[in-house]
């Protein structure tokens, strides 16, 4: 098995140094691709400070688990080392939400926050200097989302809008055929997602705590995609 990934390793190397692959692909006014990688969804939560029926809890994102991110790309040069970029993608992601009651810090409680949000960016990728087959860049915009992934039956509900900013960086590996171009991004959401629990009907008087505890839920993603262009 080692042998065998030290082998496609060396073939990769001696691609990406031999002589140069498509040379004049940057120079396309417009060009397209898709995108398929791996997403951490994150939650930043402020507490809200309430004391529920005598008690007060700490809460906080237990674990970061991968999810899955698939995209389509359309990239118009503006300049030599400038590009204008529209990256729509599809991202799954489950947020595992923990809540230590103060007065009993070996006592947790957990709830688990479903996404599935479209997310619609612009983004403007400023690339260095092409060096034979490899080109490393940053990335930095922003966009809105939509998440179809709300679930009322869940004690926490997102709102389904939010609007954030992303920056990243990455780095154009030239083929024969196609680039790839792996890409990792951080992505700040802005608008507070947590539906309150007045708004919430149907939520058991139970499982109140649960959205009462938090002042604001604000997204955080980090990204890591292979793009093919």
């Amino acid at each position: 098995m080692k042998r065998t990934l030290y082998i496609a390793i060396l073939g990769f190397c001696a691609i990406v140094v031999t002589a140069q692959n498509r040379p004049y692909i940057d120079d396309k006014l417009l060009h397209f691709g898709f995108s398929m990688g791996v997403n951490f969804m994150h939650f930043a939560t402020p507490e809200s400070g309430e004391i529920i029926e005598g008690e007060q809890y700490n809460v906080s994102v237990s674990s970061l688990m991968p999810g899955f991110s698939v995209g389509f790309i359309t990239d118009l040069r503006l300049s030599r080392h400038l590009n204008l970029r529209f990256c729509p993608a599809l991202h799954f992601g489950t947020r595992t939400l923990t809540y230590k009651p103060l007065s009993d810090p070996d006592k947790r409680l957990h709830t688990d926050v479903l996404s599935l949000p479209i997310t619609i960016p612009l983004y403007l990728k400023w690339s260095a200097e092409r060096e034979v087959n490899y080109r490393p860049y940053l990335i930095a915009g922003g966009g809105v989302s939509f998440d179809f992934g709300t679930d009322k039956k869940k004690p926490v509900l997102q709102k389904p809008f939010d609007y954030f900013v992303e920056v990243g960086f990455g780095c154009d590996f030239y083929f024969e055929w196609f680039k790839l171009c792996p890409q990792l991004t951080y992505s700040i959401g802005f608008n507070n997602v947590l539906t309150p629990a007045d708004a919430r009907p149907e939520l058991a008087i139970y499982d109140e705590f649960y959205t009462s505890s938090l002042s604001k839920l604000l997204q955080r993603q980090v990204t890591l995609t292979f793009n093919f262009e």
